[in-house]
């Protein structure tokens, strides 16, 4: 039996239990076991009864089903159990329901295939199911490790080691400032929060742009950040195409245009892009010369002047020995030695 067949099998004969037909509409539609799950008032029309009366129905009847399933009379449950609990076991003891999907069916799952776990964990009381909301995705996890609101609280405390920490962490760093028996359930509870996103093996908020990007501006920081030293426009278009971003199909004419327009970003040599916060100040060649000079107590000789700029700008020593010659900025002191002229 594959294990599409086992949960199929455990979702019939949960059903099974339910006697009446309307009722197995309401529960089948509200969870959306055939794929698309629907509201109270839109089963409310159809069955032509009130909201409120969906409402009631429908959790009259999980606590039928709840109580068959631990009286052990719904027939395949306990074989679809063992099959989650398994998958569980190997992810973190909590999985989002559409990576725990993933994992038990074969191929992308679709709609229904998610809506069955989510079913199969709210009648169990082997399995504790998360209800997505907007701090929330839906999520199983095994009762064993805890109930609906323990998980919830543990995802905010994940949450608040984050925000309290005010820039991404590793799931390792995470662990040192947590309490749990390996750094795997760490991750699988952050995964469950909508709060949280991950970049290249870093846990941040959402809305932070280092794992989060949304925009060409915030990818080609993110790329520089991680390469730490300057880029060419071309590199970073190639290395942005090559990222797990969710959107990197980008021209190298719009990555120089954005490289243009943000000052976070310094032009340091030909199409040579660094980030401002390294220390790289904006400005022509000349306009490097003239502030390393300022900065000097009298005249510097050339092969330091050459020395200081380099730090600030990735261009050939020649360059800045021609910008030098210009006599109406700097005056030659000497055989070798330069200062600002006056």
């Amino acid at each position: 039996m594959n294990h599409a067949e086992t949960i199929t099998n455990a979702i019939n004969s949960s059903l099974g239990v339910i006697e009446q037909d309307r009722e197995r509409e309401i529960i089948s539609r509200r969870f959306g076991l055939s794929g698309h799950k629907e509201t109270l008032e839109q089963i409310g029309e159809m069955l032509s009864i009130t909201r409120e009366r969906v409402r009631q129905l429908e959790k009259a009847i999980l606590i039928r089903l709840r109580i068959a399933a631990g009286d052990n009379k719904i027939a395949e449950l306990g074989v679809a159990e063992k099959l989650i609990i398994r998958n569980l076991t190997e992810t973190g003891r909590v999985a989002r329901t559409s990576d725990l999907a993933k994992k038990i069916f074969t191929g992308e799952p679709t709609a229904s295939q998610r809506a069955q776990l989510n079913f199969l964990a709210t009648i169990s009381s082997a399995l504790t199911a998360i209800n997505e909301n907007d701090r929330y995705f839906n999520a199983v996890g095994i009762a064993e490790y805890g109930d609906d609101r323990s998980i919830r609280h543990k995802v905010d405390q994940v949450v608040s080691v984050i925000k309290n920490n005010k820039t991404p962490l590793t799931i390792d760093a995470l662990d040192v400032k947590l309490n749990y028996e390996h750094p795997s359930h760490i991750e699988a509870i952050a995964r469950v929060s909508k709060l949280l996103s991950t970049l290249g093996g870093l846990w941040g908020l959402s809305k932070w742009p280092t794992v989060n990007p949304r925009n060409i501006r915030d990818k080609i920081f993110v790329v520089l950040e991680d390469k730490k030293e300057p880029m060419h426009f071309a590199e970073i278009a190639k290395a942005i195409k090559s990222s797990d971003f969710k959107r990197k199909d980008v021209t190298i004419q719009a990555i120089h245009n954005e490289l243009i327009k943000d000052h976070r970003f310094v032009l340091i040599g030909r199409g040579i892009y660094a980030l401002d916060n390294w220390g790289f100040e904006k400005g022509t060649v000349s306009d490097i010369i003239a502030k390393v000079l300022q900065k000097a107590t009298g005249p510097m000789d050339r092969e330091e002047v050459v020395k200081q700029v380099l730090k600030s700008r990735k261009v050939k020593e020649t360059t800045i020995l021609l910008n030098l010659q210009n006599k109406a900025l700097f005056t030659r002191v000497g055989k070798s030695s330069y200062k600002i002229a006056e």
